[in-house]
């Protein structure tokens, strides 16, 4: 279970929607999971991070929330078939949704290796899978260091974890070598209290979700999906 961990950082970050830049005073808004809700299992842990952001922003991303999601049901299940998966709820957004498990469909390919062994490839939509990985860094830095990201990041990258060699893979694990956070932040409460940390990650639920952000002349975010997806972003 996630602790509540209070926040002491800057309220005069706290103005505008992170992702459009637009007055929150002006704005409907609503308060945004970070990570995105799909992205978890039920029930959902408690006190899973969220920030407030306008309206119009959380919504325009639901879209790409539920490809990402399927997406990745697909891939662990190894089949874009609605009972093929385990979670009901993405059974369900499959069955609801031909046009979505025909887009899934035709990113999985079956290829052969060089001693004739078939496998499954999948080539997703890439722009998709960055939006929602980009907007959850921007919440999980602003969550965690009270820092507004409105910039567009200097870096956007997601990769299987399988694919990294074992020297990439222990670099991108590697965030406790970083620097202390600022006073007054989630994640100098975090590190200094050893709150829901694990090796510097901070773990939403296990083997489900768990990010990390750090601090060292840019601000760097990173998160491990369904032990399966490893994303990395970061603004300079």
């Amino acid at each position: 279970m996630l602790e509540l961990v209070e926040d002491f950082s800057d309220e005069r970050n706290k103005a505008w929607c992170i992702h459009c830049t637009a007055s929150l005073a002006g704005s409907e808004t609503n308060w945004d999971h970070v990570p995105t809700k799909s992205l978890l299992e039920r029930p959902l842990p408690a006190h899973v991070p969220q920030v407030e952001v306008c309206r119009s922003c959380n919504t325009g991303f639901s879209l790409d929330e539920e490809y990402l999601a399927t997406f990745l049901s697909c891939v662990l299940s190894g089949s874009t078939e609605p009972a093929a998966q385990i979670n009901p709820r993405i059974a369900r957004a499959l069955a609801r949704n031909p046009s979505l498990q025909a887009k899934l469909e035709l990113s999985r390919k079956i290829v052969r290796d060089s001693e004739r062994r078939t496998q499954i490839v999948w080539d997703p939509e890439m722009d998709r899978i960055n939006r929602v990985v980009v907007k959850n860094a921007r919440g999980h830095a602003f969550f965690e260091f009270g820092e507004p990201m409105m910039d567009e990041p200097a870096h956007v990258w997601a990769s299987p974890l399988e694919l990294l060699s074992e020297e990439q893979r222990a670099q991108f694990e590697n965030v406790a070598a970083y620097g202390w956070p600022e006073v007054g932040s989630r994640m100098m409460t975090r590190l200094a209290a050893g709150v829901d940390m694990e090796d510097g990650w901070v773990v939403v639920q296990d083997d489900v979700y768990r990010y990390a952000v750090v601090q060292e002349g840019t601000l760097l975010v990173r998160s491990v999906i369904r032990n399966y997806l490893a994303t990395e972003v970061f603004w300079e």
